[in-house]
């Protein structure tokens, strides 16, 4: 397994070796022994999957308290993954990190704890798949909003505009959320 590390420490992106011939491919998409050996000694409770439509954004979302760690990975299409810092007492506090995950590529991307998550689908019928350490808590679920000037996330968009849940409408921008400590 390979780790790779990006501009903010606690980001990673995950290259699982893929063992191919001419009949397919198989990769192992979690162990834990293995990913404890590499530092990342995790205990999930919940796993997720969701289908998009190529341009759907969904995020940048967080739960705060009861905040979840997701390990995150495209089975079918793309993404373009990003995650925010926003640990108040960090130095990376704001910053974000994107990062393409496809079938193809068969990357992953490890977002811990006190991070905002989202991603825009850049290929029609997306399958995404996230583990999380903590479960779903409607009730502390926040949206960052995903177009925050002061983030400033540069999405692959070109001149469209994505499509957006009701919720996602509605995040709010870096100085009104209630971030972590």
């Amino acid at each position: 397994m390979k780790i790779i590390r990006t501009a903010i420490e606690d980001l990673l992106i995950i290259e699982p070796p893929v063992f191919g011939d001419e009949r397919g491919f198989f990769l192992e998409s979690w162990n834990a022994q293995k990913f404890a050996d590499a530092g990342l000694d995790l205990t999930f409770v919940q796993d997720n999957h969701s289908r998009s439509q190529k341009g759907v954004l969904r995020g940048m979302h967080f739960q705060n308290p009861g905040p979840q760690g997701k390990l995150v990975r495209v089975v079918a299409g793309a993404v373009y993954d990003v995650a925010v810092d926003l640990r108040r007492s960090s130095p990376t506090f704001g910053q974000w990190v994107g990062v393409e995950l496809s079938a193809a590529n068969k990357r992953m991307f490890w977002v811990p704890e006190g991070f905002g998550h989202g991603f825009l689908t850049l290929e029609d019928n997306t399958d995404f798949l996230y583990k999380c350490t903590a479960p779903y808590a409607p009730q502390n679920e926040h949206s960052l909003a995903w177009d925050d000037p002061e983030v400033g996330i540069e999405w692959p968009l070109g001149s469209s505009r994505p499509q957006l849940s009701a919720k996602d409408q509605q995040g709010q921008s870096l100085s009104q959320i209630e971030a972590f400590a």
